[in-house]
């Protein structure tokens, strides 16, 4: 018989509740406090800061960890992994399902391509530096140290907190101690290099006068829609956001039957690799949902549009917050006590090489928009997708040019260019020199796919 009174009751409501009063708190805290402020850090990982520092007070006073306290139900820091394992799919799945009716020709099709290319790029040169470090230290100043444990920089910088923890874990089953609040810490620090590199390149760009005022490309304006033509009222015998919710929760349900399936056809070594490709999959699911929908519109079994863009994204930033916020607090400092330096230098190595390959890239390949296609893409790839809106909002408040487009649209090519890298990162600990050399190879190649307009033109000329 359940009691109203248990604490497993009421476990999951209390840890919702002080995650969401992080947020309230961080929130307040980046409002009133200029230098947080103009830091442009997001609200999420400040509230997830919080959590951690007095996590860290109630640790050092009591000596228990405050999340895995009764009223937690005894095990809080696990289910916060849990909330940003699954928040980092359903932010994917509400982002994929949004529909798009804009027009696109075939320079936009080439700069969304080069996007795509341009993130899977960025995701190796991460893996090559974070690689490198670590086996550099594991052969030399930290002998036994695992050696795979660099490539979860590209997860952590470059697809955000969810990933990170997934590989971490991955990689604590296969003997890094600590994995997972290793992974953690490396995506917080991807928080902190977008701030503190995003902030300094703003600031130096307006001191020399180089940052002008965007106007869009291809001649229209952005306007975000809050309700499209045919679309099904906000109210009527259902919400319209319950409608939304259901629709992500059958994508991600449909993602459960394929990991399902897929994880009971192989070993075990391979089904924590399957289950860590939750958000792909989720992916796969929303294409799977947005394809029926649209053959039932087709058909006209389906007389209305249900799915809403507006709502979708909504939905999608509100996983993407809960999924950085937890991610954050569910960082223990106690796991990271000897591998403080080589996450430092890690992080800082990211934040450098990330910063000069973009401004190649961009100058290169989108010298109409320079600026704002650099600020999305470095937001992006050392935080997340709402951290290179924020980037762009400070030169592009309406998105009058299409970096805002790209960063929506690159997303098919990068997962496909992108998908080796997860079968990388499980050779990793097995072969990591071998690893290593793949990455730079794989690197070179989509450098050549990249930067094709100008090596095919020079040759052409000889």
């Amino acid at each position: 018989m359940i009691n109203f009174w248990d604490s497993e009751v009421w476990s999951w409501i209390l840890l919702f509740a002080v995650l969401t009063g992080s947020l309230l708190v961080g929130n307040t805290l980046r409002r009133k406090i200029p230098l947080l402020r103009e830091s442009l850090i997001p609200t999420s990982v400040i509230g997830g800061a919080v959590l951690l520092i007095v996590a860290a007070i109630y640790k050092a006073i009591t000596g228990e960890v405050m999340f895995d306290n009764a009223i937690f139900g005894g095990n809080g820091t696990q289910n916060l992994e849990i909330i940003t394992y699954h928040a980092l799919a359903l932010g994917f799945i509400a982002s994929s399902l949004k529909s798009s009716d804009k027009p696109v020709n075939k320079k936009r099709l080439t700069e969304i391509f080069d996007t795509g290319v341009t993130t899977v790029s960025t995701y190796l040169l991460q893996g090559i530096f974070g690689m490198a470090i670590t086996i550099i230290a594991a052969l030399t100043l930290m002998p036994g140290f695992f050696k795979a444990a660099g490539l979860i920089l590209p997860f952590g910088y470059g697809q955000g907190t969810g990933q990170a923890l997934n590989w971490g874990i991955i990689y604590e089953k296969l003997g890094f101690q600590g994995g997972g609040a290793f992974g953690l810490t490396i995506a917080a620090f991807g928080f902190i290099s977008a701030a503190l590199g995003g902030v300094v390149h703003l600031n130096f760009r307006k001191r020399t006068g180089k940052l002008i005022k965007s106007t869009r490309t291809d001649g229209s304006d952005y306007k975000e829609t809050v309700e499209a033509p045919g679309e099904i009222p906000m109210q009527e015998s259902v919400d319209k956001m319950t409608i939304q919710i259901s629709l992500i929760v059958v994508a991600y349900v449909i993602a459960y039957i394929i990991m399902y399936i897929l994880g009971s056809l192989v070993g075990e070594g391979l089904k924590a690799t399957i289950y860590g490709f939750n958000f792909l999959l989720g992916v796969v699911g929303a294409t799977i949902v947005k394809g029926v929908v649209g053959l039932l519109r087709k058909s006209g079994l389906m007389k209305r549009q249900y799915i809403n863009n507006f709502l979708m994204t909504r939905t999608s930033n509100f996983f993407f917050d809960f999924m950085v916020v937890a991610g954050v607090a569910a960082i223990r400092l106690d796991e990271l006590q000897s591998y403080w330096g080589i996450v430092i230098i890690i992080g800082a190595v990211g934040l450098i090489s990330t910063y000069l390959y973009l401004r190649i890239v961009c100058k290169k390949l989108f010298p109409d928009y320079e600026e704002e296609q650099f600020l999305m893409m470095y937001g992006m790839l050392t935080g997340t997708a709402s951290t290179g809106t924020i980037l762009l909002r400070e030169v592009d408040g309406e998105f009058r040019t299409p970096a805002a487009d790209n960063m929506v649209y690159q997303n098919f090519p990068a997962i496909v260019f992108g998908f080796p890298l997860m079968l990388l990162a499980n050779l990793a600990p097995k072969q990591p020199e071998l690893t290593l050399g793949i990455l730079i190879a794989f690197f070179l190649v989509m450098n050549v796919i990249l930067f094709r307009s100008f090596i095919f033109k020079k040759k052409d000329k000889k």
